[in-house]
């Protein structure tokens, strides 16, 4: 049996070659690589926990079988966010769930994203009550501005990959991108840790490890 442990230098994209090798416990490596960032694309649609879960267990298992389509023009983060994305469109086209406004303006983004290189005010949070603070936040602006805000600055997405994963222009990243910003700052003071928010820790992460590869092994 594999010994995933060895695995876990490996790069996404020899991963994905030992996968297609007939490795599939590998997949674990990769599931657990991206949970963190599937799960604040859910929750960056308003889903709750639960819902962001199941919505991730579909996405792993698409893209699990549609591994070998995977072609590596982009990074697997941005692939398999692309499934997560359309996962969350379709279930709320299903169940009509209407939470966006449309973007009626355009902003010009400013230089650097605003967590990158943040260490300038000396100030550690120091529990997660701030996180709690700016998912309530995020919660109150509208979804097209909220979801580019996720991917740019909690997932760490560039602009290119925001705008492929998004299947939106450039431009409309950097404008939405802006715009979510001038949301947020005069709520959160721009003072908190990225990793904070719509954090899924190692308490979730095992079980969905589980219920992945519960299903790929049948």
């Amino acid at each position: 049996m594999t010994n995933v442990k060895e695995f876990e230098h490996y790069s996404d994209a020899e991963v994905i070659d030992k996968i297609l090798q007939g490795e599939n416990q590998l997949y674990e490596i990769l599931i657990r690589r991206n949970n963190q960032y599937l799960y604040r694309v859910g929750r960056s649609y308003n889903y709750s926990h639960h819902d962001t879960e199941d919505l991730m267990q579909e996405t792993y298992i698409s893209a699990f079988y549609d591994l070998s389509k995977f072609e590596g023009k982009s990074s697997f983060k941005t692939w398999i966010t692309r499934i997560m994305l359309n996962n969350c469109y379709q279930k709320k086209q299903k169940y009509s769930f209407k939470n966006e406004k449309p973007v009626d303006e355009i902003f010009i983004e400013k230089n650097n994203p605003m967590f990158h290189n943040q260490v300038n005010t000396g100030k550690t949070i120091l529990n997660k009550e701030l996180g709690h603070v700016l998912e309530n936040a995020l919660s109150n602006i509208p979804e097209d501005y909220r979801l580019v805000f996720s991917l740019r600055e909690l997932n760490g997405l560039n602009v290119a990959e925001t705008s492929e994963a998004a299947n939106i222009s450039e431009t409309n990243v950097k404008a939405r991108l802006s715009r979510a910003k001038t949301m947020l700052r005069a709520e959160i003071e721009k003072m908190y840790s990225p990793e904070d928010i719509y954090e899924f820790n190692l308490v979730y992460c095992d079980p969905m490890v589980h219920r992945v590869m519960s299903i790929i092994n049948k």
